[in-house]
């Protein structure tokens, strides 16, 4: 990721300026140019992460992802490849970092309980043809190994309104997690501020192996998402997927329902952006619903505030066991019942500065604390009133463009 990132041309200081006050832009061509164009973001979060509560953990771990992205016209359309890396697997461990009340994936076989599992190596490796047809019509085509189908809101770590946070939502099983699905085929058509795209896709989680480049299967799922952006600043998604059995750790098929919406505004002395999203997993052990508020407002290049508000229903008894429970209170892992299932609420308030930016490089240091409403059945396993903090600093790599509010089909 360095040696990829000091081959960076410098940008002129009016640009790098231009950047830093609303570094929201993907790349654009309403006029393709002929040759290849390339771009590239990303960002290391050295964090110091305390857990609160009896579950929690004390720890030093470096989330971080790398995306480069090459274009050119080609025929009548544009051509896109899309590359996205992780070093999780080495600096996040196989465990992921500690975050309570997470659920998601497996370790060792297990449900994956209180973390929030690391990403694969091979985040995304995606090619996209967006071809003009008729009358302002645009028709889009896209295959990936590993990619992103048309489901849930833009992923957490493209979203604006989350730029400087480094964890994880809770609600992100039932958001956005199927934005490192495999054997992705999407298909859309737009026109003007419409866009209505239909994925296929294997709908299994990835496995416990984060250095392997895939993992092959049948493509058993499928995906549907429409699109409204009335303007710049305004961008509002609806979609409905079926995963059939994500997790490894239960049995049964997932019936995704999303709904969000985004706001942006930039202005001279900063930019301000907040995203309000629903989501709910239909399941063997009941529908779970998940509700997240959250925004980011900058000072000019420097200072940044964060904020994020969640309100999630909760697999209690995975919470409790750390496996799902068979009829008569036995353990039993792979199998799911319906169970209890709880609200979990989480307040998040942060801030970094940034405090160097030698060659367009981008250095700053942050902080946030989380508060947490807790149920009274999880309170003897996670506290009455947990409270968790991280510390860190935060490296963003030279970019003629920062790769935010983006999705696999739609790269502006």
């Amino acid at each position: 990721m360095i040696a990829l990132a000091l081959l960076a041309v410098d940008r002129p200081a009016a640009l790098a300026d231009q950047e830093a006050q609303a570094p929201h832009a993907g790349m654009h061509h309403d006029q393709p140019s002929p040759g290849w164009q390339f771009m590239q973001d990303g960002a290391v979060f050295l964090m110091f992460n305390n857990q609160g509560g009896p579950r929690g953990e004390t720890e030093i771990k470096a989330p971080n992802w790398w995306m480069g992205m090459a274009s050119r016209k080609a025929g009548r359309g544009q051509l896109t490849l899309n590359l996205m890396l992780s070093l999780d697997p080495a600096t996040v461990g196989a465990q992921g970092y500690s975050e309570i009340f997470q659920v998601g994936e497996t370790y060792n076989g297990d449900p994956l309980i209180d973390h929030q599992h690391p990403h694969d190596f091979l985040m995304q490796a995606s090619a996209v043809y967006r071809l003009p047809l008729t009358k302002g019509v645009r028709l889009t085509l896209a295959g990936a190994p590993v990619g992103e189908p048309a489901l849930g809101p833009v992923a957490y770590m493209h979203r604006l309104s989350s730029y400087e946070n480094p964890i994880a939502p809770l609600s992100h099983h039932t958001l956005d997690s199927t934005h490192v699905a495999m054997e992705v085929f999407t298909s859309s058509i737009d026109r003007g501020p419409i866009q209505v795209e239909g994925s296929a896709f294997r709908g299994a989680e990835p496995d416990e192996q984060r250095w392997d480049l895939m993992d092959p299967g049948a493509i058993d799922s499928w995906s549907a998402r429409v699109w409204y952006r009335p303007s710049p600043s305004w961008s509002f998604q609806v979609s409905r997927g079926f995963l059939n059995e994500p997790e490894a750790s239960e049995e049964g098929d997932v019936r995704r329902t999303t709904a969000s919406g985004s706001w942006t505004r930039v202005r001279d002395t900063g930019w301000t952006a907040v995203t309000a999203a629903w989501g709910q997993n239909q399941k063997l052990g009941g529908d779970y619903n998940a509700f997240l508020l959250e925004a980011t407002h900058a000072f000019g290049r420097q200072l940044t505030i964060f904020g994020r508000l969640e309100h999630n229903q909760v697999e209690t008894d995975v919470l409790r066991f750390g496996v799902h429970l068979a009829q008569g209170g036995r353990k039993k892992a792979h199998v799911v019942l319906p169970g209890t299932i709880d609200y979990v609420s989480a307040l998040t308030l942060g801030g970094s500065r940034t405090f160097w930016t030698p060659r367009s490089w981008d250095f700053a240091a942050g902080g946030d604390v989380t508060a947490y409403g807790v149920p009274s059945i999880l309170e003897p396993t996670h506290g009455a009133h947990p409270v968790s903090f991280h510390l860190y600093f935060r490296v963003r790599i030279p970019s003629s463009h920062r790769m935010t509010e983006m999705t696999m089909t739609n790269p502006t």
